[in-house]
């Protein structure tokens, strides 16, 4: 199976790229948005977790945007229709959300060691605003991808 830039399009063994890669990221970034609020809210699971959510995230960041630029590929060879344009607003919308994902996810996962450096007040202070942060971050992630995924859904079985 080859993985390469045609001249219609990024596609793998034929097939264009973007609907295989909106697979993972549909499942991907919601459960890893997920476990990275799970880790800023509850101390133990993020013990058991460990850099699983920092490392999805990191995995997350990197799909995102070579999905959209696949659909990007994509789009200009079937066509920019409202939907479709739409689709894409809310593609591009998602890369900066996921980069906060995994900002906040390194940062619960580095919040015990940067804690234990800071003054008694300024540690709850910087506790409470990086479980903030993870869980925004986390929502806005999900918000953003499941209205991408129901603009991508619309786009393609509007019509049907």
């Amino acid at each position: 199976m080859d993985i390469f830039l045609a001249d219609d399009g990024f596609r793998i063994a034929g097939l264009p790229l973007h609907p295989l890669l909106v697979h993972a990221t549909v499942v991907l970034t919601p459960l890893t948005a997920l476990a990275v609020a799970l880790a800023a809210v509850w101390p133990a699971a993020r013990r058991r977790m460990g850099w699983a959510p920092p490392v999805a995230a990191a995995i997350v960041a990197g799909l995102v945007p070579v999905t959209v630029l696949a659909g990007q590929s994509l789009a200009s060879t079937v066509g920019y229709t409202p939907a479709v344009l739409q689709h894409e607003a809310l593609g591009l919308m998602l890369i900066p959300w996921t980069i906060a994902l995994l900002i906040t996810a390194l940062l619960v996962q580095l919040q015990d060691r940067m804690l234990r450096r800071a003054a008694p007040g300024a540690a709850r202070i910087l506790r409470i605003a990086i479980c903030a942060a993870a869980l925004i971050a986390a929502a806005g992630t999900i918000v953003v991808t499941v209205l991408t995924g129901d603009a991508g859904a619309r786009a393609v079985w509007g019509g049907v």
